[in-house]
């Protein structure tokens, strides 16, 4: 195999997405990667495909990331992070920019890598004690 050109950078594909995922798992906020259906987990199992990680690199340089992210923190701003780190990984790695990098938030986690039910609401929280008849606050104990 003859050398590459001194002005131009090889790299595996395995090398590429290697960056790709230690950008997005070093990144504030994401609790991993998600799996889009049972074939991509079935070949994620198996070591055949990334899970969460799709890259196209001819003609143009393109990513799509399925991402799980952890409940309760802004997933725009999230999203936001994951951008820029992969941007950045992959231009200081291969010294080419993306063309094209789409994310998806598949998933939300809770503590203890729950999903939270689809359609439940967070528990409500009491906005103010509760007062006995007397209209003091119920349950303290008072000084007189």
């Amino acid at each position: 195999m003859s050398d590459p050109p001194p002005d131009r950078v090889l790299a595996t594909r395995q090398a590429i997405i290697d960056v790709i995922r230690s950008a997005v798992l070093g990144s504030y906020g994401v609790t991993g990667f998600a799996t889009t259906g049972v074939r991509s987990a079935i070949l994620a199992r198996l070591g055949l495909a990334e899970a969460g990680i799709r890259l196209s690199r001819l003609p143009r340089l393109e990513v799509d990331l399925d991402l799980e992210v952890a409940a309760g923190l802004p997933v725009a701003e999230v999203g936001r992070q994951v951008e820029s780190a992969v941007r950045y990984a992959v231009r200081r790695a291969v010294g080419r920019d993306l063309d094209r990098l789409t994310i998806h938030v598949r998933a939300l986690r809770v503590d203890g890598g729950r999903s939270p039910a689809r359609g439940a609401r967070p528990a409500a929280r009491p906005t103010a004690r509760p007062e006995d008849d007397a209209g003091r606050p119920a349950g303290g104990l008072e000084s007189r």
